[in-house]
């Protein structure tokens, strides 16, 4: 068998698409089976390579011999990389953070396999985990340990990279792989951070969704509902505003921790950012963001991505996209993006999540012959690049409700995700917009609470909303469309929660309260552009960037994707004048490309290359 388990999320070709109850499982129940798609996957999740194939892997890594006995994986350390078995056997035992095993047995029947599947090693089978694509080692799940001899290709994760660029077949083949079994690891929860707190905790629900959407496994052992979570608080000594305690795959304990700081303990946020110039920065990782990692990244150009929370942006929060190209079944914003993310990561793009952007330096290093420009990071680090795109999209806009922040987390929600929707099953909601992303949230809920009431300010859905979208809704028998509505208060305590929600008609000035416990908000965004005070960047009266013909120089004229300062570019919905959608901002990431490799050759600067010389050095081999 192969061993380990580590992927994406969706048992649709690499799209992490988690079941609404992914991650949650108890300490004392089994992990819950794996959807049915999933396990018949399981020549895919675990391939056996040929001969042939085995030789064509051989150029990207060193053989090596392990002594019967030798550990090759220790769980909560980090691996050696991509193991191709030659010959001999292994003992695999799955650990979570806190030392439990899994034990095989179990391991196979979740997964649909026999005994003799999962305690056999046969040649040509692959050991790897798709963290490695990030271009560091990745923390093992597993202890792998040598019965016998054991002989293996070893390939460090730059090689793994280089054999997925240079070996298109084979490249496919283990990718894919490597993708289902982290859906495995999403479904089972397991592999990732143990949370021990309550299942209803703002803190859990505030955590949980951030490694949702990060594409992470996870479990919660909950106190209230589970014996051993009670014995690990006494073992911690945690004080109640300590919880949740998170227990990391290698051991790490934190308390209450904050999105950075989890990001931080799982490796998220790059801590050795090279001192040379990327060719692009690229700031933001939703659409656009990814779609110009995409593209540059496979174009040869050296790439780092900085993205303040975690990849996708508001598109990742999506619960339905039914009119994106190519998708006529619809996907989720979150399985779109994390197979963006993988794609960029494949080509060679570096990620840092979590890292906010506190300034663009557009002066201080634009002399000499490679000038370059300087972006100041929260963290006290400093990045320098050739050009930079501005992609940080639109932050969700806060309407003015009184008391609105005091239940942010704590019943009020920006978006929709599979955490939501398990807290409000079979529950009453409202949801306050009237646009595509309020339509695809009030469908998706429409499926998990007892009542969906939309609230809308205008009179209709129909000149802010698809009308595929609008006919779902009106096709739904717990979807209540409530126009010229308004939201005047938000009833409850800090230490209760959300309790109630009061609106009023706008036409007749009658108000209504009901007890609502999920208030959710899509009433919009504001560009996210503050960061680039002090730079001169030509922005309109809303904050939107300027760009091309827009910008309204004298002299100079920008390409049509560049702002008004030489080498900085702006994609998406940060832009002015961009079609605000999941496809036009994928469009702009491609487009602007070609206009960086315009601008970079008028500087006849010294890129990158093909790909990063530490990968181009893998492939060499083969010459």
């Amino acid at each position: 068998m192969a061993s380990e388990k580590e992927p994406e999320r969706s048992a649709h070709d690499g799209a992490p698409s988690a079941r609404p109850d992914a991650g949650l499982a108890s300490s004392d129940a089994a992990p819950p089976p794996l959807s049915a798609a999933l396990a018949s996957r399981f020549q895919q999740m675990f391939p056996v390579l040929s001969p042939a194939e085995i030789d064509r892997v051989r150029r990207f890594g060193d053989v090596r011999r392990f002594r019967p006995g030798e550990i090759l994986f220790r769980a909560g350390k980090p691996g050696p990389g991509m193991l191709v078995i030659l010959s001999g056997r292994l003992a695999i035992v799955p650990r979570d953070g806190l030392g439990r095993a899994l034990p095989v047995t179990e391991f196979a029947h979740l997964i649909g396999a026999t005994i003799e599947d999962m305690s056999e090693v046969v040649a040509g089978e692959v050991l790897a985990e798709i963290g490695e694509l990030s271009g560091k080692p990745s923390v093992s799940v597993i202890d792998a340990q040598a019965i016998g001899e054991v002989e293996a290709i070893v390939v460090p994760s730059e090689g793994i990279r280089a054999l997925l660029v240079a070996e298109a077949e084979l490249g496919e083949r283990i990718l894919r792989a490597l993708i289902l079994r982290r859906v495995a690891l999403i479904e089972m929860g397991f592999g990732g951070p143990v949370f021990i707190g309550s299942l209803k905790s703002p803190e859990v629900t505030r955590l949980s969704g951030f490694l949702e959407r990060t594409g992470i496994p996870f479990r919660v052992l909950d106190p209230d509902e589970d014996v051993d979570a009670s014995t690990l608080l006494a073992r911690f000594a945690a004080k109640p505003d300590e919880l949740p305690i998170v227990v990391i795959s290698d051991g790490t304990i934190l308390k209450n921790p904050t999105k950075g700081d989890l990001a931080r303990a799982l490796g998220l946020v790059a801590t050795n950012l090279r001192s040379e110039p990327y060719d692009v920065a690229i700031v933001g990782a939703g659409p656009a963001g990814l779609g110009t990692a995409v593209y540059g990244a496979s174009e040869g150009l050296s790439i780092l991505v900085l993205e303040a929370l975690t990849f996708g942006g508001q598109a990742g929060a999506s619960a339905r996209i039914e009119n994106y190209l190519g998708f006529p079944t619809g996907v989720s914003g979150q399985s779109l993006m994390a197979r963006a993310f993988t794609q960029a990561q494949k080509f060679g793009a570096e990620f840092s999540l979590s890292t906010e952007v506190k300034r663009l330096d557009c002066t201080s290093e634009r002399s000499g012959p490679d000038p370059v420009l300087v972006l100041d990071l929260a963290d006290g680090q400093r990045v320098r690049a050739r050009a930079v795109v501005v992609a940080t999209g639109a932050r969700y806009r806060r309407p003015e409700i009184p008391n609105l922040a005091q239940f942010e987390g704590r019943g009020v929600s920006y978006w929709a995700s599979p955490v939501e929707a398990r807290l409000c099953r079979n529950e009453e909601v409202a949801l306050l917009g009237g646009g595509n992303s309020a339509g695809q949230a009030a469908v998706f809920l429409a499926s998990h609470a007892r009542q969906v009431r939309m609230l809308v300010r205008g009179p209709g859905l129909s000149n802010t909303m698809s009308r595929y979208l609008i006919d779902r809704i009106a096709g739904s028998s717990n979807i209540e469309v409530l126009c010229d509505t308004e939201v005047v208060g938000l009833l409850g305590t800090a230490a209760q929660g959300l309790r109630g929600v009061r609106w009023r008609n706008r036409r007749t000035g009658i108000e209504e309260e009901h007890a609502i416990a999920h208030f959710f908000l899509f009433t919009g965004a504001d560009p996210v552009a503050s960061w680039l005070d002090g730079c001169g960047i030509p922005l309109d009266e809303k904050g939107f960037v300027r760009t091309g013909a827009d910008v309204g120089l004298t002299g100079r004229v920008p390409l049509p994707l560049e702002t008004g300062v030489e080498g900085i570019f702006a994609v998406g919905d940060v832009r002015c004048g961009s079609v605000k959608r999941v496809g036009a901002a994928i469009g702009e990431g491609a487009a602007v490309v070609a206009q960086l490799h315009t601008f970079l050759a008028r500087r006849g600067s010294n890129t990158g290359g093909a790909r990063p010389a530490e990968a181009a050095r893998f492939v060499a081999r083969s010459t």
